[in-house]
């Protein structure tokens, strides 16, 4: 191959690596965050409705399940990353009590205010902070937290190996993370049908109740860039995770992946 050639080649690879997927369109390294921050910016106030909307009421159930394997206890410091309005917060810090402490985070201004507003009114105060971060660059403390979740947040994150690892620096000796995310179906007959709902009916849902049809549809294919299930354990442990497993829920649809800081 001449010198032309194999210059031409290492600009072609290096345009790349400078770009990531954003839904289905590559876009620079630098502009994926902003991107993601104007859909959840735009969707923060109808979140709750169109997660109910969106799954029939089913991610209840998904994230009930994540509680009740999480292992929380009283005392417990637990991070709730990408935590948006709070659902695992306001579970983890009824367990967690006066004497542990339950930090929601989140990447976007919107969703974090409207989860201190939602988690307020409830009367939830004492054991929660309320912290806007970056998941590639957490702003805490080493080995700090028993147990941290992301649910349904890693897939807008744009370096997800980065992201990992900063998990993994922050969760204590012992520590358990935990991923729920949109996953891949495994069920025979349900691929086809899953992909007409998220890209016929979701995008129309969007439209109709939250007057957003294009972040509902940047949605269905951020969950389609996603990593399978089998890759992102990978990921995990590769980040420094022993003991990585998943469990898929709604016939692989969702899974969720749990990895220990031993």
């Amino acid at each position: 191959m001449s010198n032309s050639q194999d210059s031409a080649k290492q600009v072609k690879q290096q345009a790349k690596e400078q770009t990531t997927h954003f839904g289905y369109k590559e876009v620079p390294v630098e502009e994926k965050a902003n991107k993601v921050a104007d859909v959840f910016h735009s969707v923060a106030d109808k979140y709750d409705i169109m997660n109910d909307l969106m799954s029939v009421g089913i991610h209840r159930l998904w994230k009930r399940y994540t509680i009740e394997t999480s292992g929380a206890k009283k005392g417990d410091v637990i991070l709730d990353l990408a935590g948006g309005t709070g659902d695992l917060t306001i579970k983890f810090s009824r367990i967690v009590g006066d004497k542990g402490l339950v930090t929601l985070s989140d990447i976007n201004g919107s969703m974090l205010e409207n989860g201190r507003e939602r988690l307020v009114n409830m009367g939830i105060a004492g054991n929660v902070e309320y912290v806007q971060a970056n998941a590639e660059c957490l702003p805490f403390e080493d080995n700090t937290y028993n147990i941290i979740t992301i649910a349904f947040g890693l897939r807008n994150v744009t370096d997800k190996d980065k992201a990992l690892r900063s998990m993994y620096r922050v969760l204590k000796p012992g520590g358990k993370l935990m991923v729920l995310e949109f996953s891949k179906p495994v069920v025979p007959g349900l691929k086809p049908i899953y992909d007409q709902y998220s890209f016929k009916l979701l995008p129309l849902i969007g439209k109709l109740v939250a007057n957003d049809e294009d972040s509902y549809r940047y949605l269905a294919e951020s969950i389609r860039m996603h990593p399978d299930q089998e890759t992102l354990k990978g990921m995990m442990e590769d980040a420094g995770f022993e003991k990585c497993t998943y469990h898929n829920m709604t016939g692989g649809v969702v899974a969720l992946h749990t990895g220990y800081k031993l």
